[in-house]
């Protein structure tokens, strides 16, 4: 909060008038930091990594694994602050009208680039408002179906859906969810007519996938894995442009049917626009050097999850990217959640 420098209480004098002024500008001029010398010694105290999301989930456990390693190499506290509520819409607005100094970063996921897309009335505006840092880490997705469906691969499945239109349901952990957008991604690219049956969470749609309620379903791999091997799903391909280190074995949907698909659930660092570059770039090679480390990346290994890093110009460039083929997506679905 940028808070006024000096208030001028009554009728003054031109001449004084203008003397109070200028005491309180070089006032201002010594007591504020140029951004150069703001950055030479930063971090000096604490920083906020706000979580749209709430304890517990997946941002907020990869938020912590991370922000260990940078609050070690810095010597300064890295405090989470859960801020969760509207899709993440309420932590990534506190995030973007904070002071662009540093001291405020967001960890965020995927819902950052389709937000715009399934809200008309943001309370901010991602490409204005926040600055990439990092891509932090992505987390492979896998297509899977009832063992009952008699589809063996993504081709068979397009086929089928095909010769049974509107027969075939999807199931989500929500309208608006990733998981919801990327099968409305699948169901255009395929040319073939779903029908969608949202549940309140990724866990029931697992569990409605399982008994038969739904046919099919994309989500995070580390959730559907222990399902896939004890037969109680059947997985065809992985989402993401290449194969998952944690099951090699699967095809890439591109691969095995449909050339053209991509989906990554990816999460990323920003922070509010105006942030100095020097201070994005400290961050930026901090967060590279956590993700580097061997006992990071068995963490992540742990959580389903893989390390990308990277400069803030690739991330801009996904970003933008992102944003735009999640707008196409949306805007072909005729979704939208308010």
């Amino acid at each position: 909060m940028i808070h006024p420098l000096a208030r001028l209480i009554g009728l003054c004098a031109l001449v004084p008038g203008l003397i109070a002024l200028s005491g309180a500008a070089s006032a201002q001029s010594m007591q504020t930091p140029r951004p150069q010398a703001a950055a030479s010694n930063y971090p000096n105290k604490p920083i906020r990594l706000v979580v749209p999301f709430s304890p517990g989930g997946g941002t907020d456990i990869l938020a912590r694994l991370i922000a260990r390693k940078a609050s070690e190499a810095w010597g300064q506290s890295i405090i989470v602050d859960n801020r969760g509520g509207a899709g993440g819409t309420i932590g990534t607005d506190i995030a973007a009208k904070s002071e662009p100094d540093g001291y405020t970063v967001l960890m965020t996921s995927i819902s950052v680039a389709y937000l715009p897309a399934l809200r008309r009335k943001l309370p901010y505006d991602t490409g204005k408002d926040l600055d990439p840092v990092i891509l932090v880490v992505t987390q492979p997705n896998v297509l899977v179906v009832h063992p009952s469906l008699p589809a063996k691969s993504v081709a068979d499945l397009i086929a089928l859906a095909k010769s049974r239109p509107r027969e075939i349901r999807y199931g989500s952990g929500g309208s608006g969810s990733a998981p919801h957008l990327a099968t409305e991604m699948f169901r255009a690219n395929a040319n073939i007519d779903l029908v969608h049956v949202p549940y309140k969470g990724g866990g029931p749609a697992m569990i409605g996938l399982m008994a038969g309620e739904s046919h099919m379903l994309i989500f995070g791999m580390a959730s559907l894995l222990p399902h896939v091997r004890s037969g109680k799903v059947r997985a065809l391909a992985v989402t993401g442009s290449t194969r998952a280190k944690a099951a090699p074995e699967l095809p890439t949907v591109a691969e095995a049917g449909l050339p053209g698909f991509e989906f990554d659930t990816w999460y990323g660092l920003l922070v509010p626009a105006k942030t100095p570059g020097v201070i994005i770039k400290k961050i930026n090679e901090e967060f590279n050097r956590a993700l580097a480390m061997q006992d990071v990346q068995e963490g992540l290994a742990k959580l389903g999850v893989e390390p990308l890093g990277g400069t803030q110009e690739k991330f801009a460039t996904y970003l933008k990217a992102e944003i735009k083929k999640w707008a196409a997506v949306v805007r072909e679905a005729k979704i939208h959640i308010d």
